[in-house]
């Protein structure tokens, strides 16, 4: 891995609307690295596009990598996208709670963001059994795919380092 100093990554999680990605300003030594958001890959897709706009070059990972990033003290910052957020806690895109329930345990502090508005909170289930169009998962094998979330607001006061 590039030679990344500790505090020094900015994790985003879910798809960001465009609207909410103008009022995202990256500081000078940090790195912005985005998570694939399986099974559709659209939030890596999407948000890289942004932030290459923005002169800004985005290290996707695997969904399942943040544990690795948070352990090693990388995660300076975890900005998740959401669909709705009150008092009690926040909606967002699925994998947004594990990642929260990380930055809680290693104190790192936890940005809300508008998400791109969703039309379905379930995905096909079909589409979780194969990556990129290529089978994964053996013929008779089922899928569930929740596209949301809720993050109690627990998880979304992790504090600072």
């Amino acid at each position: 891995m590039q030679d990344y100093k500790t505090s020094s990554i900015i994790l985003f999680c879910g798809m960001v609307c465009s609207e909410a990605g103008h009022s995202i300003k990256v500081p000078k030594g940090k790195h912005v690295f985005l998570t694939e958001g399986r099974p559709s890959l659209e939030p890596a897709k999407e948000n890289a596009k942004f932030f290459l706009k923005q002169n800004q070059i985005p290290t996707v990972i695997a969904d399942n990598m943040a544990g690795f990033l948070f352990a090693q003290g990388y995660v300076s910052q975890l900005v998740l996208a959401c669909q709705y957020a009150d008092k009690s806690g926040a909606l967002c895109d699925t994998g947004a709670l594990i990642y929260a329930v990380l930055a809680k345990r290693h104190k790192v502090p936890v940005k809300l963001v508008q998400g791109a508005l969703r039309t379905r909170f379930l995905g096909d289930p079909k589409s979780i059994l194969s990556f990129e169009g290529v089978q994964i998962a053996p013929k008779g094998t089922r899928g569930y795919v929740p596209l949301v979330e809720w993050v109690p607001a627990k998880y979304l006061k992790a504090g600072k380092k």
